[in-house]
């Protein structure tokens, strides 16, 4: 595994711009194996332009080895195995300090609650979760480091995954892949004059940047339900505005006016669309229905669609399959699908669970599940 060199890296005071700095980058471990390291900075590596340095990996564990202090897993997601290195808790290194200490605790005790036992059974619990055998289910995230010219995850937090009729695997498996494709295999782009200014696309880019922290600061002030695209079209008029033109023929004097009024109404409708397409990827904007007539609703601001989705989990919750772990957020998707819109996205619905969840409406139960108070 080779370093790039300095010229093929972005500078490493810009890497902070990129979200998948500090994001735990679920990546398959092919590419983990195969990514670059910084000759900036050590321990950073580089997918696609991506500086990255934490991983997020599910997968069956294929061998283990066990020292005093940590678990060493290998773990094969289906692409490729690396090793983890799982540090031990305390408590699971020292058994022999949590047995005298329940023990003194139990023969204080009369009868009742008995705090030596409920202090077994939890760290029992806990060296179950934290010990794993040959083919049971591990998730892990972590830095990546690099050890003996051997690429491996040092875990920050680990735990085996239950997940008996694959329904982790299922949503891990559709995830990943949509990840690739709308963040991972594109190209890191920088604004603001991060790049260099000359390079064709980067106007337009830092444009289409602006013109969506723009919508956004305004949909958030007026606190807006819901719009049609000529309602605020007028608010990204200075950026079009402030656009350098090109310079017209002279053998069309007459016409460069009305040709310049054209261009611009053309520039700023084509902004405003890709704009629109911005806030619908990222999941704050949706359309309830595709018509002619373009309404597009606020998601965090869409009562409706709130509502729908807590009597949806409600409503579920009540059946046994649902009722100890609660609604997966797939299953949710295709049940607001079903009854509110077909045109709803899974970014949408995160934004609304995480809205609903932030006004107790609801709780995340675990990993994508989420249940009613």
């Amino acid at each position: 595994m080779m370093n790039q060199s300095v010229g093929e890296e972005p500078p490493s005071i810009l890497w902070g711009l990129d979200p998948m700095f500090n994001a735990y980058s679920r990546l398959y471990v092919k590419d983990i194996l195969q990514m670059r390291e910084s000759c900036q900075v050590p321990g950073i590596y580089f997918y696609n332009s991506h500086p990255i340095f934490k991983v997020d990996v599910l997968g069956t564990v294929v061998y283990k080895r066990e020292r005093e202090d940590f678990f060493c897993y290998g773990v094969d997601d289906g692409t490729g195995v690396i090793n983890c290195l799982c540090w031990k808790d305390e408590q699971c290194k020292d058994q022999g300090d949590t047995a005298k200490c329940a023990t003194s605790l139990g023969s204080s005790t009369h009868g009742g609650f008995d705090p030596a036992n409920e202090l077994k059974k939890l760290c029992q619990a806990q060296r179950c979760l934290s010990t794993l055998d040959i083919g049971e289910l591990l998730r892990v995230r972590g830095p990546v480091k690099t050890s003996r010219q051997q690429r491996e995850v040092m875990a920050s937090t680990y735990y085996k995954v239950s997940d008996p009729v694959m329904v982790v695997q299922i949503s891990w498996m559709m995830e990943v892949p949509r990840l690739y494709r709308e963040c991972y295999d594109k190209p890191l782009r920088l604004e603001n004059g991060a790049q260099d200014p000359n390079a064709p696309g980067t106007s337009a880019v830092s444009l289409l940047g602006k013109a969506t922290r723009i919508l956004k600061d305004f949909l958030k002030d007026r606190e807006v339900t819901r719009f049609r695209p000529y309602d605020i079209q007028e608010i990204l008029q200075p950026l079009v505005s402030s656009q350098p033109q090109k310079t017209m023929s002279k053998q069309e004097p007459q016409a460069g006016s009305s040709s310049g009024l054209s261009s611009s109404s053309n520039h700023l409708r084509q902004l405003l669309r890709e704009s629109l397409q911005t806030l619908m990827d990222e999941g704050l904007v949706f359309r309830k229905v595709k018509s002619q007539d373009e309404v597009y609703h606020v998601t965090e601001q869409d009562k409706d669609l709130l509502m729908a989705i807590r009597d949806i989990i409600k409503e579920d919750c009540r059946r046994e399959k649902y009722a100890e772990k609660g609604c997966h957020v797939l299953h949710i998707l295709s049940s607001v699908r079903q009854r509110y819109s077909h045109n709803v996205s899974k970014a949408a619905l995160e934004l609304a669970l995480k809205a609903l969840e932030c006004n107790s409406d609801i709780i995340s139960t675990r990993d994508s599940h989420y249940a009613v108070f």
